[in-house]
């Protein structure tokens, strides 16, 4: 069977698509971590030849673009508010640079969406992340997610936590 390449709508964006480009955004920032590769070809390669497609028998939800474009940028733009940020709520001792790149990648996208996209309530962060996290580990990295995310939450947006249950958006 051969693939057609077709693309849905930018208008038909659906959750899911908003699933996927988190997740490439993760894959892209741990690979850019690993191997020091360059943004623009990182950003490149996933949009030309992972994001919708089939890799290695394996195949990649089609993805919001833009959504992950700007999740990839952003933590590169923005890494250096966000990572003391994050060194905050981490177990004392403990410093990003110290836990598992995976870790890393899920915790710097989580508080790039927390820091800086307002149109995505805080919840909706915190479970997208820690349902990531349970994806790459079976131990207490879903619930290191869980409460950074959460302390960030709070502090970045207690407006969304005063009103518990309201639909503001």
């Amino acid at each position: 069977m051969t693939g057609s390449g077709q693309k849905k709508p930018a208008s038909g964006r659906s959750p899911q698509a908003r699933t996927a480009a988190r997740l490439a955004a993760v894959q892209a920032l741990y690979q850019m971590d690993m191997t020091a590769i360059d943004l623009n070809h990182v950003i490149a390669e996933f949009e030309v030849h992972r994001l919708g497609q089939e890799v290695e028998g394996n195949q990649y939800c089609d993805a919001e673009t833009q959504f992950f474009r700007d999740i990839v940028e952003g933590v590169v733009r923005e890494q250096r508010r966000i990572d003391p940020l994050v060194d905050r709520h981490l177990a004392e001792g403990w410093r990003l640079n110290r836990v598992d790149s995976i870790l890393r990648a899920i915790l710097r996208a989580g508080a790039y969406e927390m820091l800086m996209r307002k149109d995505v309530p805080s919840r909706v962060v915190i479970t997208e992340y820690v349902d990531l996290a349970h994806a790459f580990f079976e131990g207490e990295e879903p619930k290191v997610v869980n409460g950074i995310l959460d302390k960030l939450g709070h502090e970045e947006r207690p407006q969304e936590f005063a009103r518990q249950g309201s639909g503001g958006a």
